[in-house]
């Protein structure tokens, strides 16, 4: 299938959070990680679509801006892809794209909740071995972590939560009309 990978764009907003309903079901509001998302937009710079040749979505992936005690890290996902066109490589192809581009913007380290299989060949590995703690309940194989700069674990340890001091800064990217 032919698709092209392009930063997301404002269109593309109203249409990610039915996609999202349809990859997840509506009841993912509930889950830990939405807790840090909760008020605070995706990074524009490292918020991605996948799209036909006729310009319509076929997948998102967006990052936050997170906090491990007093690090800045982002949180990858959520990534969906229409559910009729899973398992063609739309969405490895975005999540190799927007590690890429994480690392070439200088992000030294990764959270995704998330299946390990999946993750694991982009070198993510369990985060609680590290010391790593998410602010509510995850199935801990499923909680990993990706340096992006190597070393950047060293001596890191704690809780992740919401980078509040993101909310202002990142409210109007996608709200243009």
């Amino acid at each position: 299938m032919d698709f092209q990978i392009l930063p997301e764009r404002p269109d593309d907003s109203a249409l990610i959070d039915p996609l999202l309903d349809r990859t997840f079901g509506s009841d993912r509001k509930t889950r830990t990680v939405y807790r840090l998302r909760e008020g605070i937009c995706p990074l524009p710079e490292l918020s991605f679509a996948a799209v036909q040749s006729d310009g319509s979505l076929l997948a998102s992936l967006r990052f936050w801006p997170i906090l491990i005690e007093e690090v800045p890290a982002i949180l990858l996902g959520p990534l969906a892809v229409e559910p009729q066109h899973q398992g063609r490589g739309i969405g490895r192809a975005l999540v190799r794209h927007g590690l890429n581009e994480a690392r070439r913007q200088g992000h030294r380290l990764c959270i995704v909740v998330g299946d390990p299989s999946y993750y694991r060949p982009y070198g993510f590995a369990a985060a609680s071995p590290y010391g790593l703690v998410l602010p509510g309940p995850v199935d801990p194989p499923r909680f990993q972590v990706l340096e992006l700069k190597p070393g950047a674990l060293e001596g890191l340890r704690g809780l992740i939560r919401r980078a509040e001091n993101q909310v202002e800064q990142r409210r109007t990217p996608f709200l243009t009309a």
